[in-house]
């Protein structure tokens, strides 16, 4: 029998085939008895974003909360991630269900959970939802109409609560002045409606409904960008780009030029703009595949770091118990201190743009400033797609340290956190890790041009393969 299982960010299946109206009933289910048995609080934010069947599950997932007596304010629209876990907070609601798979392609759907404090349940209670999944008896339920009139489902904007929260804590004049310069692509996903209420004048791309996301994963990479980055080299007024994956908790960003600003290098402006700029501090929480350079800069700004395994619940658990400025991970997940627990792409790429309005800096600018501090680099990656059998013999081979050497490259540190980690020296290093959420085995590689990366990447693809 298929068993439901929660990954490194929610439980994601692809639609019609493991994920059904059925076993999202029952994973709510067991989140209803979840909520019941854990505190007095019985209420609940869910919310769906642009993706196929997001409105019917999401209205499925609220039935069955509202059967077990749980109060549910339930999304009047298509919602972000961030929404949902702000929500939260402003709601004093116990917990939030966002239907997404992320950046995942059109054919999947997914269930994240969010907790109380505005960001991912930790993973010891996504334990405990699991073993309370059912798979053999299915609730009853009533009509939406039934549990609207009896006042367990209640329609909710999300997405004015979070419109709130940006005109509390940014310059918005700063960012409607820079707006004719700003260019956003939404990917077809749950982040459009606030770039177009907020930055009208900015140049937009697929900000509109399509679940089929055009065919390509709505994932802020390169390779699935081409289209914004030339339409950003091909008009010279836009002097700064930003993309959001389909749930908008992801970012990704380019410069005047239409060239890509990995989150390696975005994490780094974010912490010269809140201790410098901003006055805050605090511990930098990163996930184990980001750049070196991270901890360089936080030596030279007098900050602690921290890793953690991939899954931005483990930066999470951080950020709800200590003092927390950054925590991020490579994938374009980034939380900052004064916002909500919780990767936010939107945000994000306000506060890199509200950087650049108040210093007058391009982003090229603010870059190589930054690199006279931490010297230049690059970050690159393979997803490979193998064979589930020669997936597991690499990585049977990687904790049997059967590897000494990629190629030229020879290895003087391993790290096994999550994956395993190869340092190379001279600052370089080389990571292999298979994916918790798709059949991928990733390969990244550090150095300090993107040449000399995937010079790295084919010598390590050419020793494991």
């Amino acid at each position: 029998m298929y068993k439901i299982k929660f990954g490194t960010d929610g439980w994601r299946e692809i639609i019609a085939d493991n994920y059904t109206v059925e076993n999202v009933t029952r994973v709510a289910d067991a989140t209803a008895q979840w909520i019941l048995n854990t505190t007095s609080n019985h209420t609940c934010t869910v919310g769906y974003d642009c993706r196929f069947g997001g409105k019917m599950f999401a209205e499925t997932t609220a039935k069955v909360l509202a059967a077990r007596g749980v109060k549910v304010y339930l999304s009047d629209g298509f919602c972000s991630t961030p929404m949902i876990s702000l929500a939260n907070v402003k709601l004093n609601t116990f917990a939030g269900i966002i239907i997404t798979a992320s950046h995942n392609p059109a054919s999947y759907n997914g269930y994240k959970i969010k907790a109380s404090y505005g960001g991912p349940a930790v993973p010891t209670e996504i334990e405990k939802i699991e073993a309370m999944i059912d798979y053999n008896q299915l609730p009853e339920l009533k009509s939406l109409n039934d549990y609207m009139n009896s006042g367990l489902i209640v329609h909710h904007n999300f997405e004015a609560i979070y419109m709130t929260q940006i005109e509390e804590k940014f310059d918005v004049s700063k960012l409607k002045s820079y707006a004719p310069h700003f260019g956003y692509d939404a990917m077809f996903g749950a982040g459009q409606n606030v770039i177009k209420s907020l930055l009208p004048n900015a140049a937009k791309l697929h900000c509109d409904y399509n679940p089929g996301f055009n065919n390509v994963a709505p994932e802020p990479i390169l390779k699935n960008l081409m289209e914004f980055s030339e339409m950003i080299k091909n008009n010279p007024d836009i002097l700064c780009g930003l993309a959001t994956d389909g749930d908008a908790d992801r970012i990704g960003f380019f410069d005047s030029n239409g060239k890509f600003i990995d989150s390696h290098h975005l994490i780094l402006l974010l912490m010269q703009y809140l201790t410098k700029h901003k006055g805050l501090s605090g511990k930098i929480i990163k996930s184990f595949s980001v750049s070196s350079k991270i901890d360089k800069l936080a030596a030279h700004l007098g900050l602690e770091t921290i890793t953690t395994k991939i899954g931005f619940k483990y930066i999470c658990e951080y950020m709800i118990t200590d003092d927390v400025l950054i925590g991020a991970e490579e994938s374009g997940g980034i939380a900052v201190k004064g916002h909500i627990p919780e990767r936010d792409g939107i945000w994000m790429g306000l506060l890199i743009l509200e950087y650049m309005a108040l210093t007058g800096k391009s982003i090229e600018t603010l870059i190589n400033e930054t690199y006279e501090i931490v010297g230049a680099f690059a970050v690159e990656r393979y997803d490979l797609h193998i064979e589930e059998s020669q997936k597991q013999t690499i990585i049977a081979n990687c904790k049997a340290n059967a590897y000494k050497a990629f190629g030229s490259y020879n290895i003087e540190k391993t790290e096994d956190l999550d994956g395993f980690k190869y340092h190379l020296g001279n600052e370089e290093w080389v990571m292999i890790r298979p994916s918790g959420t798709e059949p991928v085995l990733r390969v990244y590689a550090e150095s300090k041009t993107s040449e000399q990366a995937f010079a790295i990447l084919d010598a390590c693809k050419a020793a494991i393969l």
